[in-house]
């Protein structure tokens, strides 16, 4: 019976969380190829606790409400993410100034099915208005895909706005079910 093997930690594709200020995870996850088809002057890059001060939020404010959220309570929801290790691989993409223009996640879910399968869900794609055109976001998917792919993912899946499911479409996603939602009260 198949079942996933941990990454080793000496593997170039562990997170790399020792450093607090360093990346979400191992750099070298992230495709040359994707890297070398952004604009001149563009990164693409894991998250980083910098990343507060370089417009991360910002960019999730094209995507839905963020809150007002201070520096510390980024730093502690890092510092969650970070420690645990193989589950959140989220990116950035950075102008030629260093600004975050784009970001993406990938989380990874552990299964019971599909022999202990993992199952990579695309969150939080967004892009800066003023950076939209430049196909910043297909770079994002196809990074995470790869992401997904290396980790040992059997599948991506993603929710979408109908108005975007042309864009996902393109990026070789395809309808298959539906989503239902509940939202909860905050107490």
């Amino acid at each position: 019976m198949w079942s996933p093997a941990p990454l080793n930690p000496n593997s170039p594709h562990y997170p790399a969380t020792s450093n607090p200020a360093g990346p979400l995870f191992s750099p070298t996850l992230i495709p040359s190829e994707v890297s070398s088809a952004l604009p001149a002057g563009y990164t693409i890059r894991p998250l980083q606790r910098s990343d507060y001060k370089d417009g991360m939020l910002d960019v999730l404010r094209v995507l839905t409400t963020v809150g007002d959220i201070t520096e510390q309570a980024w730093d502690e929801r890092y510092d969650w993410m970070a420690k645990r290790g193989d589950e959140y691989y989220i990116l950035v993409i950075c102008d030629g100034e260093k600004k975050v223009v784009g970001t993406g996640g990938v989380i990874v879910e552990r299964k019971f099915i599909h022999n202990l399968g993992l199952v990579g869900h695309i969150e939080d794609i967004a892009v800066a208005k003023d950076q939209q055109g430049k196909k910043l976001g297909l770079r994002l998917i196809e990074a995470l895909n790869y992401v997904a792919e290396k980790v040992g993912c059997y599948k991506t899946i993603l929710d979408c706005k109908e108005t975007n499911e042309g864009f996902y479409v393109k990026c070789g996603y395809k309808r298959a079910g539906l989503e239902m939602a509940r939202y909860y009260e905050k107490k």
